[in-house]
């Protein structure tokens, strides 16, 4: 699973340059690629080294990789970052206490991460990461029903094999699904950076090579394809993100507001409870630490309210326009740590 995540990160980072080209989807602000990298870079970065962590029980791989999506989702970045961590927080569950990966429990965790990935946006929209997800975690689930809950590591390699493949095709699928995609002729940005992720996995659990023809013919990935964003009006929202500690009224309450002050609403829960019962007979609510992404015309109002029910942490605010006379720096590395330079404003 370590090498999962770190293959995964340079994968990102080598194809950041592309998926920001095609990136125009909710907004034309070309960051997919770069925030999809710094976000799994933040979950790499939490695991430290090989050696297990002394709160591990063993070998536990939904620990670990609890451990790296509650990392992930406090700095993930970004829609298509936070529906990541979305995706990491949600397939850990099935697996804690498992000591390896087998192709039952890896459909239920794809299947518990495409309902949490879809549920914690206020809007979810087809032809995006999230179709690549369901279409992943559907033939997940018809490999192990074919064979019969067999958790051999045979069952586990048919399966990973059917979860690119079906990823890759629903890639494709992506530019007739959006009218966006489908007028500028290109593919998903979010869901090609979801397909890397899968063959990072099927690559890491199998011993194998990446399968790097299944970019092969995929519209607007040839590197002397032009940003398509740059050719796209400009955007001039912001992005608000932060993480507050929220009841869950407070939290049905935000939702509702932000989905009114703007769009890409995505609430996340991080972690279990922070409240706890009084010793006298009051309780007091339990409130939850949520990750908060929404796109807004002015951050102001969306601050104001956010801080009006609680403390948050982290706020950040990120112009969505980009300059369109510049390109972003191309392919990271494993040993680099430079990022390309971002409009962003930390609270």
């Amino acid at each position: 699973m370590k090498r999962w995540l770190s293959k995964a990160e340079v994968v990102l980072g080598n194809h950041s340059d592309r998926l920001n080209a095609i990136n125009i989807f909710p907004v034309a602000d070309g960051d997919t690629g770069t925030n999809l990298y710094l976000t799994v870079r933040a979950a790499v970065a939490s695991l430290g080294g090989t050696a297990p962590a002394p709160t591990d029980p063993g070998n536990d791989v939904g620990a670990l990789l609890s451990r790296a999506g509650q990392a992930a989702m406090e700095q993930a970045r970004g829609n298509s970052g936070t529906l990541f961590a979305v995706f990491l927080c949600a397939a850990a569950e099935p697996l804690v206490g498992k000591a390896r990966l087998s192709a039952p429990l890896l459909a239920t965790a794809l299947n518990r991460a495409q309902i949490r990935a879809w549920s914690a946006l206020s809007d979810p929209v087809s032809g995006t990461m999230l179709s690549v997800l369901e279409a992943a975690a559907r033939a997940a689930q018809a490999v192990d029903d074919s064979q019969n809950g067999d958790d051999s590591n045979h069952a586990l390699g048919l399966s990973l094999d059917a979860v690119v493949e079906a990823a890759f095709q629903a890639v494709v699928r992506t530019e007739d699904e959006l009218a966006q995609l489908h007028e500028a002729h290109v593919v998903d940005a979010g869901g090609v950076g979801m397909l890397l992720v899968l063959d990072c996995l099927r690559s890491a659990v199998l011993g194998e090579e990446l399968q790097d023809e299944l970019l092969d013919g995929l519209h607007g990935y040839k590197l002397q394809d032009p940003h398509i964003h740059e050719h796209m009006p400009a955007d001039d929202g912001v992005e608000v993100m932060c993480t507050i500690s929220l009841s869950p009224l407070n939290a049905a309450i935000l939702r509702q507001r932000l989905d009114e002050m703007g769009d890409s609403v995505i609430m996340s829960q991080v972690g279990g409870t922070t409240g706890q019962d009084d010793d006298d007979e009051s309780t007091v609510e339990a409130s939850y630490r949520w990750r908060v992404h929404v796109h807004v015309p002015d951050p102001e109002p969306a601050v104001a309210l956010i801080r009006s029910l609680g403390d948050p942490t982290d706020i950040a605010v990120s112009q969505l326009a980009v300059p369109r006379d510049t390109r972003q720096e191309p392919a990271y590395n494993q040993e680099s740590s430079s990022v390309p330079g971002q409009s962003r404003h930390e609270y």
